[in-house]
């Protein structure tokens, strides 16, 4: 296929995922994150760029697919990357995708998704927030919305998408106070919520600790392990705060599933990891 590749390129062994299909309209992403894995493989990874032909390859691909099929925006570069609302390629991939009887899940970080809430209803938009602190947030995801934008967003969106929380990645120190985030993501109706701890890279590490060098993070990461290229925190530590998260979750009345930590006994039951089990409602578009 041209531009639909199937999930988990890497084969990741803790990847707990559905089989599914990922589709990046874009290649960079204009958000920036310091924490950010595509700048260890993507030439000039924060400058979005449209990918050529992206659209007519889309729609090829899909023919190629079961109806039905779980289709992911994105899994690398956001979908709703700065540039796309002058383009508009996101929202045209999206009548497509729908048109051809998919299940989708939109993984974003941007309040620009509400713009194609008529073309959602019924599919899941996971929104990835990783603190409320906007001071944090400007330097930690310096291209990407405020958090409470993207808490707004969620209540817009509420009474047609199904809701789930992505809060990940978390590093120690630094955004492990996140039960207020968590009550205002289910009050805004988020029903599920993934959470990973920050798996580093060279690249990102080094970013990050020129950000925070407080956390003396390369210390902390030297005590862990690697697994699948990225460095981990010591497993006590992840499972520290996993488990408070889950906790914290489950008390609000929400569902709950880690990301490639390799605890999936901790994972509610029933769900799938990334929140697609929500993403049951196909509607179809003329296109």
């Amino acid at each position: 296929m041209r531009v639909l590749r199937e999930f988990d390129p890497w084969k990741g062994e803790l990847c707990t995922c559905p089989k599914k299909f990922s589709f990046s309209p874009y290649t960079g992403c204009g958000h920036s994150c310091l924490y950010c894995y595509i700048s260890a493989y993507i030439r000039d990874p924060f400058n979005p760029r449209e990918k050529k032909d992206v659209l007519r390859f889309l729609s090829m691909d899909l023919r190629e697919i079961k109806p039905g099929s779980i289709v992911a925006m994105s899994t690398s570069s956001d979908p709703y990357t700065p540039p796309e609302k002058e383009r508009g390629i996101t929202r045209r991939a999206i009548e497509i995708i729908r048109g051809a009887g998919m299940r989708l899940l939109v993984m974003t970080k941007s309040d620009l998704v509400v713009r194609d809430s008529d073309l959602l209803e019924g599919a899941a938009v996971s929104f990835t927030i990783t603190t409320l602190d906007e001071k944090i947030a400007s330097v930690l995801e310096p291209g990407a919305p405020p958090p409470l934008k993207r808490i707004d967003a969620m209540k817009r969106l509420s009474e047609r998408v199904n809701l789930i929380l992505r809060l990940d990645p978390i590093i120690p120190g630094l955004n492990d106070d996140f039960e207020d985030l968590l009550e205002l993501a289910k009050e805004a109706g988020v029903s599920h919520v993934v959470s990973s701890t920050y798996k580093a890279r060279q690249d990102s590490l080094k970013r990050m600790e020129e950000a925070f060098p407080w956390l003396k993070l390369h210390k902390l990461y030297s005590e862990g392990t690697r697994i699948s290229g990225y460095l981990y925190l010591p497993y006590r530590i992840r499972r520290n705060l996993m488990e408070r998260v889950r906790r914290k979750v489950l008390s609000l009345g929400m569902t709950f599933a880690t990301c490639r930590e390799g605890m999936p006994e901790i994972h509610s039951p029933g769900v799938s990891c990334d929140g697609s089990h929500l993403s049951s409602a196909i509607r179809k578009f003329f296109v």
